[in-house]
C-alpha cells in the first residue's frame, strides 16, 4: 500500500529545483513589501485602536512546516476581552467577537497582511496552504497531516481562494462542527492537490488569482477548481513557451549543422547571430501553426504516431514561409534555397523526436535488451499465450502503464501455423502451445498471460495444464474481460439514456 512519505516523494523532487527560486521570491515580496506598505500599516494599527481598545495587532498559534508551531501574525479584528481568546478558532459571519472595523477588514483581507512578516521570518510562504489552528489540525488524518506540513504554510492559497467567503458559510451556534464536517474536509483535498501539483509558476497564477477576487465584481463569481492549478501563466509556460524554446534549440541546431556541411562544398556567410535569427524564425512561425492546429494541447507522452503527420504540415509551411521571407527579402537572399529546404527536413526530424522522445528511447532500451538475451530482460520475464486481439489486449496493459518498469514481453505462442516466427506488434511469436514449458524454462519466464478468449473447452484445458506444469504464475485476461464486459451490460441496462 501507498504511504504518506511515496505520495509525498515526487512533490519533494519536483521541489528541490524551485526551492531556492520560491525562497528568494517570498523573501524579496515580504521585504519590498513591509517596507512600502509601512505607512499603510501605520494608519491600519490606528484605525484599529480607535475602534476599540487593546492591541492593533493579534499573535496567535499555528503549525507549520514539519509540524513546527509558530506565532502568526494578523491585524486584532476582535474585542479585546478574554471571550475572545477562550471562544472557537473559527470565526463565523454572525461572530459577537468581532469589531464593525474588524469585519471590515476581514472582509477585504486586510487583516492578513502582516503575515509578511512571517515569510520574512520563513514560517511561512507567499502561496502554499493556510496555516491551522494546531489543535484542528490534530483532528486531521496521520497521512493527510504529514502531507500537508510538508510544504510552508502560504499567506494565501487555491482553497482560501475558493473558500474567500467561508465565514459566510458558518453559523455561531454549531460553528466548529460546521467547519469541521463541511468545510474541513474539501480544504484538506485542495491543500493536498496543491501540495502535489505546486510549482513556482502555478503559484504565480494563485497570486495573480487572489487579487483577482478581491475586486467587488469578481468576488461573488464561482472560480473553476481546475484553473487554480493550471492557471494562465502556468499553461502559457507549459504549453506554448517551452515547446517555443525547445523548438528554438531543434531549429538552431539544424541550422548551425547544416551550415558547417554547406561549408564544405561553397562558400557561406552565416554566422551564429544569423543563425540564431533564422532559428527563431522558424521556431516561431512553426510553434503558431501549431497552436492554429491545437498541437500545443497534446500530451505527447502519450500520443498517436499518426499526429507526427500534422507535424510534418507544421514543419513543412515554417519552411515554405521561411523560403519565401529569404525569396523576398530586400537585401537579397540570405540563405541558398536549397539549403533552406534541408535545414526544415533536418529541424522536422528533430521536432519528432524531441516530441516522441520517451518511446524512441524506450524502444531503443527495449530492443537493446531483447538483442542481449536470455536473463537480462527489464523486470519480470511475461510470455503471452495467444497471438490474436486479446494478445494484443495483454501486452498493451503491460507496455502502457506503470507495469512496464516491472514486467518485460519475451514473446507469444500460438497455435495458428500462419503466425510461426513472425513479429506481431513488436513481439515474436516463439512457436506452437506445446513448447510453453520449454520456453518457460528455456527464457526464465515468471508469469504466463493466458490471452485465448475464443478457444474449445478440451484445448483450453490442454494449455492451461501445461502452464500450471511450469513455475511461472498464470494470469487469465478472458477473465478479466468477462467482468468488464459483464460490468458494461448491467451499466447499460440500468440507464435509460443507453437504452
Amino acid at each position: 500500500m501507498e504511504t504518506a512519505n511515496q505520495r509525498i516523494q515526487p512533490h519533494l523532487k519536483q521541489s528541490l529545483g524551485t526551492m531556492l527560486l520560491k525562497r528568494v521570491f517570498d523573501v524579496s515580496c515580504a521585504f519590498f513589501g513591509l517596507i512600502f506598505l509601512s505607512p499603510f500599516f501605520l494608519i491600519i494599527a490606528m484605525l484599529i485602536k480607535r475602534a476599540s481598545p487593546g492591541p492593533a495587532t493579534y499573535l496567535g498559534p499555528r503549525i507549520g512546516k514539519d509540524g513546527h508551531i509558530f506565532q502568526i501574525l494578523k491585524f486584532r479584528t476582535m474585542v479585546e476581552h478574554p471571550q475572545s481568546y477562550d471562544g472557537p478558532p473559527i470565526t463565523a459571519e454572525d461572530d459577537g467577537r468581532v469589531t464593525p472595523f474588524g469585519r471590515w477588514l476581514r472582509d477585504a483581507k486586510l487583516n492578513e497582511l502582516p503575515q509578511l512578516w512571517n515569510v520574512l521570518k520563513g514560517d511561512m510562504s507567499i502561496v502554499g496552504p493556510r496555516p491551522e489552528d494546531p489543535e484542528i489540525a490534530k483532528t486531521w488524518p496521520a497521512g493527510v497531516r504529514e502531507e500537508i506540513l510538508s510544504v510552508r504554510p502560504g499567506i494565501t492559497s487555491p482553497a482560501s481562494i475558493i473558500y474567500r467567503e467561508e465565514e459566510k458559510l458558518l453559523k455561531s451556534a454549531n460553528v466548529m462542527d460546521d467547519y469541521l464536517q463541511k468545510v474541513l474536509p474539501d480544504k484538506l483535498r485542495l491543500d493536498r492537490l496543491y501540495v502535489r501539483n505546486c510549482s513556482f509558476v502555478s503559484d504565480l497564477d494563485v497570486i495573480f488569482m487572489t487579487f483577482t477576487v478581491l475586486l467587488p465584481r469578481l468576488r461573488k463569481d464561482p472560480i473553476p477548481t481546475e484553473k487554480l492549478y493550471n492557471g494562465m501563466l502556468y499553461r502559457f509556460v507549459q504549453r506554448y513557451f517551452s515547446w517555443f524554446i525547445a523548438d528554438l534549440l531543434v531549429s538552431f541546431i539544424a541550422i548551425s549543422f547544416i551550415g558547417l556541411i554547406w561549408r564544405i562544398s561553397e562558400p557561406l556567410n552565416l554566422g551564429l547571430e544569423e543563425s540564431f535569427e533564422i532559428a527563431v524564425g522558424i521556431a516561431l512561425i512553426f510553434s503558431c501553426i501549431n497552436s492554429l492546429m491545437g498541437l500545443e494541447k497534446v500530451w505527447w507522452r502519450n500520443a498517436r504516431p499518426a499526429l507526427a503527420f500534422d507535424i510534418i504540415i507544421s514543419s513543412g509551411v515554417s519552411t515554405l514561409l521561411v523560403a519565401l521571407a529569404d525569396l523576398y527579402w530586400p537585401g537579397g537572399h540570405f540563405l541558398p534555397l536549397n539549403m533552406l529546404l534541408v535545414t526544415g527536413l533536418l529541424a522536422f526530424l528533430g521536432f519528432v523526436s524531441i516530441r516522441y522522445r520517451e518511446r524512441l528511447l524506450t524502444g531503443l532500451a527495449t530492443r537493446w535488451f531483447s538483442y542481449r538475451g536470455k536473463g537480462t530482460g527489464i523486470g519480470e520475464r511475461v510470455l503471452i499465450v495467444g497471438a490474436g486481439e486479446c494478445g494484443l489486449l495483454g501486452a498493451w496493459l503491460i507496455q502502457k502503464s506503470h507495469l512496464s518498469s516491472a514486467f518485460s514481453i519475451v514473446g507469444m505462442v500460438d497455435d495458428d501455423p500462419y503466425k510461426q516466427d513472425m513479429t506481431i506488434d513488436g513481439h515474436r511469436v516463439l512457436g506452437l502451445t506445446r513448447r510453453i514449458p520449454e520456453l518457460v524454462q528455456k527464457k526464465d519466464i515468471g508469469v504466463i498471460l493466458f490471452a485465448i478468449e475464443k478457444i474449445q473447452a478440451d484445448d483450453q484445458e490442454r494449455i492451461l495444464g501445461l502452464c500450471r506444469q511450469t513455475k511461472a504464475r498464470l494470469v487469465l485476461i478472458p477473465d478479466l474481460l468477462a467482468i468488464f464486459r459483464e460490468r458494461l451490460s448491467a451499466s447499460s441496462a440500468n440507464d435509460p439514456q443507453i437504452n
